[in-house]
């Protein structure tokens, strides 16, 4: 599935229909070039699943776990950016928590697709100035939604893609 998200504010009420279909169990990965709106649509997923916040990159600590305010799942929000792959995604024991929370992986391609079979890949691609008659406009983000495993089927992410 394909999207276009013209701003911030749509790329976090992206997010946050995106919650509306994640559950305990649920794995996200997030691909796009820095400053594609990965941590927006997280954030976005963090107020649609009613967790503590802010929802922060979590670049430099690797993962933080935001626990639900509203008696739902947790958000583990991990930044892979900075691992050098599998074994170091492994070190930090995400296992434990897999089936109990909602696991949202920035920068997760070609890292973490062995954490579940079942699994959204979102990738993210801005443009590069205006798409529209205005040249100097805003970047358009282009999303790539990628449903992976039976638990997913085009059903379930209609009301992630009709707004």
């Amino acid at each position: 599935m394909d999207l276009d998200v013209p701003d911030a504010e749509s790329m976090t009420a992206l997010g946050e229909r995106l919650a509306g279909v994640l559950r305990a169990g649920d794995l996200v990965l997030l691909g796009g070039d820095l400053g594609a709106g990965k941590t927006t649509l997280a954030q976005g997923v963090g107020a649609g699943l009613g967790v503590r916040g802010p929802v922060t990159s979590p670049t430099f600590v690797i993962a933080r776990v935001h626990p639900s305010l509203v008696d739902g799942p947790p958000l583990v929000h991990v930044d892979a950016y900075r691992l050098g792959g599998w074994d170091e995604l492994e070190d930090i024991d995400l296992e434990a928590t897999l089936d109990e929370a909602v696991t949202l992986v920035e920068w997760g391609e070609g890292v973490a697709e062995g954490l579940a079979g079942d699994r959204l890949e979102i990738h993210i691609d801005r443009s590069h100035g205006g798409d529209g008659p205005d040249p100097a406009g805003p970047e358009v983000r282009h999303v790539h939604v990628r449903a992976v495993g039976s638990r997913w089927d085009e059903a379930a992410l209609v009301p992630v893609v009709a707004p």
